[in-house]
């Protein structure tokens, strides 16, 4: 009996809610996708897609207005000028000089990079990272899905489990009514009774931790769908598993992707770039030699070579990003190893447990049998109350190794299906 107080279960309570009567394991799957838990991942997303828009805004040319005042303690040049400009200016002192003391100007700068190597390998670096936050945010869907069909698989066993302990209930009992007229009329001792009557005390001890578990179960559906059931829903296998590659590792080859490009853009900022810079400017001030106003506009374009020649602190970046990516692909060969010898095991057990739940209904059946058998023999007196008491719990226990076969069926498929990235709306309705 204490076997069957350890029993599989997943998550913790959150408050209660309404009841609610749910005929299709859909309606938790679709409650699951809007749900907060589901929500942070859509969040993550678009996270590492502003990630990705942020990088390659860097390639897009930079626009920036600006407006100044400028005060100098002696005439400064508005413009810079030839020197056969400003011979004629000094020889018509009708003409203003651009020279003041108080210029006002306003303009326009643009700036973007021609060639930047590391601009690329980070706009592709954000890239994989965006691609890795999807595959995240699938896998993670795919998890909760599974835990939400275990679970339910794990309160149906929970469900049987109590109805098994309901008719060990009243098998006890009627055996019990038969035993007090048997001592009343002397042809039974009172100690049968007594035993009798502890099996039924037994039982109920079971059944109240059982259905303690079952609350639990239950908030855990309640917690990753925020549905609040009052018996496990419905549901039948559609289909089966498809192996193939390890979908579940998706996320960390992404990453491990994006670490490797990581690291390529470090390197890449030793490399020389060009950039281009324009400037156009509009002035506006007193002519220092007449005191006329005057306008001028002026405009610069550049392509400037930047060759990096000693960078320190760049060295160790280069190093840091390297070993980022060697940690990352030291723990996607891991972890395929890993999930490579569990999906192997996995697959040989589920038929193992598609017959094992075949032996259990037999067994059920032939020990729903023997304790009839037994029950009379005990009632004319050829078994012991201890043997007869025997039965009565070998049949519960095999129930609830079946009720267990099948809960187990359902997480190994869960697993499998997870591993491998398939649908699991596809295999459970």
């Amino acid at each position: 009996m204490l076997f069957l107080l350890m029993l599989p279960l997943f998550g913790q309570a959150q408050d209660s809610l309404q009841y609610q009567k749910v005929e299709h394991i859909k309606v938790l799957f679709d409650s699951l996708k809007t749900h907060p838990q589901t929500m942070a991942d859509q969040l993550n997303m678009e996270k590492a897609l502003m990630g990705k828009r942020m990088v390659t805004g860097m390639l897009y040319p930079r626009i920036n207005a600006f407006g100044r005042y400028e005060y100098a303690s002696s005439p400064s040049g508005m413009l810079p000028l030839a020197p056969n400009d400003l011979i004629k200016m000094v020889q018509d002192k009708t003409v203003p000089q651009p020279f003041s003391q108080n210029i006002f100007r306003v303009g326009v700068g643009v700036s973007m990079p021609v060639f930047a190597l590391s601009i690329y390998s980070a706009s592709a670096k954000a890239k994989a990272m965006y691609s890795s936050a999807q595959a995240k945010a699938h896998i993670n869907l795919l998890q909760n899905e599974a835990l939400i069909v275990s679970t339910n698989a794990n309160l149906q066993y929970l469900n049987a489990l109590i109805k098994a302990l309901e008719g060990k209930k009243v098998s006890l009992s009627k055996t019990l009514d038969i035993i007090k007229l048997q001592v009343k009329n002397g042809r039974a001792s009172k100690t049968a009774l007594l035993k009798i009557q502890n099996a039924l005390n037994e039982v109920g001890i079971i059944e109240n931790n059982v259905l303690q578990q079952q609350q639990k179960a239950l908030a855990a559906i309640r917690s990753l769908t925020g549905i609040s059931l009052d018996a496990p829903v419905p549901m039948k296998q559609v289909g089966t598993y498809q192996n193939g590659s390890l979908q579940v590792l998706e996320p960390l080859r992404k990453k491990t992707e994006a670490d490797k490009l990581a690291w390529r853009a470090e390197k890449e900022k030793l490399v020389p770039a060009i950039y281009f810079n324009g400037n156009y400017n509009h002035s506006a001030a007193k002519a220092y030699n007449n005191n006329l106003n005057i306008n001028e506009n002026f405009g610069t374009m550049a392509l400037t070579l930047n060759i990096p020649i000693f960078v320190k602190s760049q060295y160790a970046s280069i190093k840091k990003s390297k070993l980022d990516y060697e940690s990352s692909q030291n723990d996607l060969k891991k972890m395929e190893l890993e999930l490579g010898s569990q999906a192997h095991a996995l697959g040989n057990n589920l038929p193992l447990l598609n017959n094992s739940v075949k032996l259990y209904q037999q067994s059920v059946k032939d020990k729903k049998q023997l304790l009839k058998i037994a029950k009379v023999a005990y009632l004319s007196h050829r078994m012991t109350v201890e043997d007869y008491l025997k039965y009565e719990d070998a049949l519960v226990l095999e129930e609830s190794h079946l009720y267990s076969a099948l809960a187990k069926k359902w997480q190994t498929l869960m697993q499998l299906a997870v591993i491998y990235g398939n649908n699991i709306e596809q295999i459970v309705n």
